[in-house]
């Protein structure tokens, strides 16, 4: 079984020289063997193909995902458990470390073992897929952990943008020709962008990890719903602001929020290991208070968000596989245009207790890649806990910086609650 890559996918991948991670933490309580997480991750691997998955090229230089007849393993490391925040070390181990691909699948498995309590790690190459499909084979795997026989089903894979936008808009003249257009006026435009010889310098990389206690975290749910606004738009306010109030002019007044796809194309399912996401830019009226903001930005969120068009935009991707090249460069060498990345994973819906050990926490995700600014900012809910990763890089975002938007943004969160209770 092969496909080719498709265009987004084709940018993350890259060439091969620079790692575009992400990892997925998690802390379970229990014993285990170094052969029941092995088979464990044998089942998620028979069932999901792309986990098995090499990349190939052919004659053009185009990458293949190619499954080979002969499956091979998900690596495993093995360390001692030294304390509670050593994940966060290997975290950023995992995403300085190149995925040998052509040997080797592009997910792998870290295992900081302890006596009662385990950290555990997966680490994949962010063109394999995204946090949907992520969260989806970590739940696989625990459940087969936990229980080797049971049933999780067999994935049905995504073999080409014909699986994805329907046969009509595909065959649609119409559709073709607004599809090139479109493609070809941004490939225009992207070579007319000027763009420096080379990029900002990366420098050191980072993660700042925080939680909000469960009382905290309802509590700032209970108060988004009564202000008529998602934790998304409320927290995306408050990364704004705080970026303003700590980089003053020099902040940009923009955050990119992806958007699930699985929301507009029913034919990706919960479970396809599928990387291809939609984008919105998030922006705040500088001439309004925070709490009128929240309003406003929530119809801009909610108008956004109703125009965003997968199919269309992956047609108009898929036209552009000639333009990779220069959108590539832009990505990686031009100025940078917004101020972070925000993601929020909502609930987790992954059971806390099984019959042989308990899944004390999931740490919220982290991913940085080589494609222009890193500084990242995840959100996730599991047992009722909001849990922040926030990802940066010296050459973007100073550390010290990085720290005072944190907690600038714990700072409104609390501050707004505690003024709308007064």
């Amino acid at each position: 079984m092969k496909r080719k890559l498709l265009f987004g996918e084709r940018m993350l991948l890259g060439d091969g020289t620079e790692p575009f991670n992400a990892v997925i933490p998690f802390r379970l309580r229990g014993t285990f063997t170094l052969k029941e997480i092995q088979q464990a991750l044998a089942r998620i691997q028979d069932k999901h193909p792309w986990l098995r998955a090499l990349i190939s090229h052919d004659e053009k230089n185009i990458p293949w995902f190619d499954v080979p007849e002969k499956p091979i393993s998900i690596p495993v490391r093995i360390l001692v458990r030294q304390g509670d925040n050593q994940w966060q070390e290997e975290s950023r181990k995992e995403w300085q470390t190149l995925f040998n691909y052509e040997k080797l699948p592009l997910i792998r498995f870290v295992w900081i073992k302890g006596e009662e309590v385990s950290d555990m790690l997966f680490a994949f190459h962010h063109c394999l897929c995204d946090g949907g499909s992520a969260m989806m084979f970590l739940y696989e795997f625990l459940k087969v952990l936990d229980d080797p026989s049971a049933d999780i089903g067999t994935e049905n894979p995504i073999l080409g943008i014909e699986d994805v936008v329907p046969a009509s808009m595909l065959a649609s003249r119409k559709q073709q020709l607004k599809a090139k257009f479109i493609g070809r006026l941004a490939a225009t435009a992207i070579k007319c962008i000027p763009v420096s010889k080379k990029g900002i310098e990366r420098k050191d990389d980072y993660l700042i990890h925080w939680k909000l206690s469960p009382t905290e975290s309802r509590e700032f749910m209970e108060y988004c719903k009564s202000q008529n606004v998602t934790v998304n738009t409320f927290l995306s306010a408050a990364i704004l602001q705080a970026f303003k109030k700590v980089k003053g002019t020099a902040a940009f007044n923009k955050v990119s929020c992806p958007v699930d796809i699985r929301r507009f194309a029913p034919q990706i399912k919960n479970d396809h290991i599928f990387a291809f996401g939609l984008m919105i830019v998030v922006s705040a009226n500088e001439k309004l208070s925070f709490s009128d903001n929240l309003p406003v930005m929530q119809k801009a969120v909610e108008l956004k968000t109703s125009k965003l068009n997968p199919y269309i935009t992956m047609m108009v991707m898929e036209s552009g596989h000639d333009a990779l090249k220069n959108f590539t460069k832009l990505l990686k060498n031009g100025k940078s245009s917004n101020d972070c990345m925000f993601s929020n994973l909502g609930r987790i819906q992954i059971p806390h207790e099984y019959k042989e050990f308990t899944l004390d926490t999931i740490f919220s995700p982290s991913v940085i890649g080589p494609l222009g600014n890193t500084t990242t900012m995840v959100v996730s809910t599991f047992r009722g806990e909001m849990d922040f990763s926030f990802v940066g890089s010296e050459g973007y975002l100073p550390y010290i910086e990085a720290l005072a938007i944190r907690d600038e943004v714990i700072q409104t969160v609390k501050k707004e609650m505690e003024y709308t209770a007064v």
